[in-house]
């Protein structure tokens, strides 16, 4: 079996761009290994790689390739009549040649239709998931892998910034942006890698981390997993692989279906080793008081909102003593985390007007995003309304939790529907932005639909917004690109 070369061979990114793309290409650029890669749009993450030497096609094309070709002088010459074989030297040339060619790195969302793709092929390129190259970053520290259908980003964030705060120079690779590593990766010196491992590919069987976390297990992705059951298959393997693993019992899947190593939870009743107690949670976070099997820890002063929060910050207590580190330690490095973008992420106020951006797109998820928007509001005296600005992201998805989807909206005092972001899905399922809102509609009174992103700011500004509104934009697809185009008709 071909392994992924982390010694010198060369990567070529099909889709660099990406949110998890682009991190493994920082990651192996700052590892001094040549990179290079593709996409059809640059940004400023393509930006910020370009800085560290990578080169980028803006195109996805087969002639990106060209480069990595075979030149006309290190093809093997003919094997003379009488059948003398190649020389020492040939053979030389021609492993070289082979040793050259790039490893091409992709994700799910490349298909075998891609140009690109089918000359990596032509070529003779080994070719690797993107998961692959993750497992085996993996392998080189002492791994620590954080999965679960939601939370995965910010729970991994805080680990990240608390092993940072600690001084133990991690190395980072998470799916957003984090202004205390300007980027979705960091690569550090230490010992420990820190590492989001995604289900909904079902790469996530493929790590085998030092320490797993599993904060959560819902369906979320009907285009994958065909029931509930196949995604605890997937995360029962990942389980078995973890050397300590880390599970909130909160959640009914993990308590009864998984044997963790740790647990964690808020459910008082449940026993869990890390809880929490004399809770509050206000419109800049949440302080409690943390426990360990009966043993008061300390107090801890979290700047996130929600009790999902909450319970993403004691998994990265429960990590953080588990590799050594003093409670009073981690406390005072979480107190001081400034969040990920697209996390309740705070974009403008203007016209008393206060912008958030936020990558909720499942309805559990939707729910704890808006119940910490209500918090926000309740606490804050220039705040009146929840203003809900929601697009559905993909057909399947759309489809499979209609019903749940409108049923959690009831902490949005206002909620704006756009059309679907297919995310590249085919319409089969016969379903429209417009069906959920009349789903919508029967548990809410004030639900508008507008389909089209690109005149949702003049939709906003002219007939929805008004000051003392929080305006929260939810979705996983492009729908915050009209976040700044409503600020400025202001």
């Amino acid at each position: 079996m071909v392994k992924v070369d982390l010694t010198g061979r060369p990567f070529h990114f099909i889709g660099i761009g990406g949110i998890g793309m682009s991190a493994l290409a920082q990651i192996v650029a700052q590892r001094q290994l040549p990179v290079s890669g593709s996409d059809l749009d640059s940004s400023h993450i393509t930006d910020r790689l370009e800085v560290l030497g990578v080169k980028i096609f803006y195109r996805q094309e087969a002639r990106n390739l060209d480069f990595f070709a075979p030149k006309a002088d290190q093809q093997r010459q003919p094997v003379p009549a009488g059948g003398k074989s190649a020389t020492l030297p040939e053979i030389e040339v021609l492993s070289n040649r082979v040793n050259s060619l790039p490893q091409i790195i992709c994700s799910t969302a490349i298909a075998p239709t891609n140009l690109e793709y089918q000359a990596a092929v032509k070529l003779g390129c080994p070719i690797f998931h993107r998961s692959d190259l993750l497992a085996a970053l993996i392998e080189q520290y002492q791994g620590i892998a954080v999965s679960g259908t939601h939370g995965k980003t910010t729970t991994s964030s805080l680990i990240g910034y608390m092993l940072l705060k600690s001084d133990l120079d991690p190395t980072i690779i998470v799916g957003g942006e984090v202004d205390d590593w300007n980027g979705n990766a960091r690569s550090g010196q230490g010992a420990y890698l820190i590492a989001e491992a995604d289900e909904s590919d079902g790469s996530l069987v493929k790590h085998h981390p030092n320490i797993g976390v599993i904060t959560n297990i819902e369906l979320d992705h009907p285009d994958r997993y065909q029931d509930i059951q196949e995604v605890v298959n997937i995360f029962q393997t990942f389980a078995g692989q973890c050397q300590i693993l880390i599970g909130c019992i909160d959640d009914p899947i993990i308590r009864d279906e998984l044997a963790v190593t740790i647990s964690y939870g808020l459910d008082p009743t449940l026993g869990a080793d890390y809880t929490a107690k004399n809770i509050t949670y206000h419109a800049q976070g949440s302080n409690a008081e943390i426990w360990l099997r009966g043993v008061c820890l300390g107090k801890l002063q979290l700047p996130l909102l929600g009790e999902h929060n909450l319970s993403n910050a004691l998994a990265a207590i429960a990590v953080g003593q588990q590799i050594g580190l003093e409670f009073a330690t981690i406390a005072k490095a979480l107190a001081t985390f400034g969040g990920t973008k697209r996390r309740f992420e705070h974009r403008g106020k203007i016209n008393g007007i206060t912008f958030i951006d936020d990558y909720a797109h499942h309805p559990s998820e939707i729910a704890v995003t808006l119940a910490a928007g209500r918090l926000r509001v309740a606490g804050n005296a220039d705040l009146n309304r929840v203003v809900a600005i929601f697009q559905p992201h993909r057909y399947s998805r759309t489809k499979t939790f209609l019903q749940e989807f409108a049923r959690v909206f009831n902490n949005a005092d206002v909620v704006v529907i756009t059309d679907i972001y297919s995310a590249g899905e085919t319409n089969t399922f016969n379903i429209s932005g417009a069906d959920l809102v009349q789903a919508i509609a029967l548990n809410h009174h004030y639900v508008h639909y507008h389909a089209e992103v690109d005149s949702l700011a003049d939709f906003l500004q002219q007939e929805i917004l008004q000051p003392g509104d929080l305006a929260m934009f939810l979705g996983a697809g492009n729908l915050n690109q009209a976040i700044p185009k409503t600020i400025s008709l202001y």
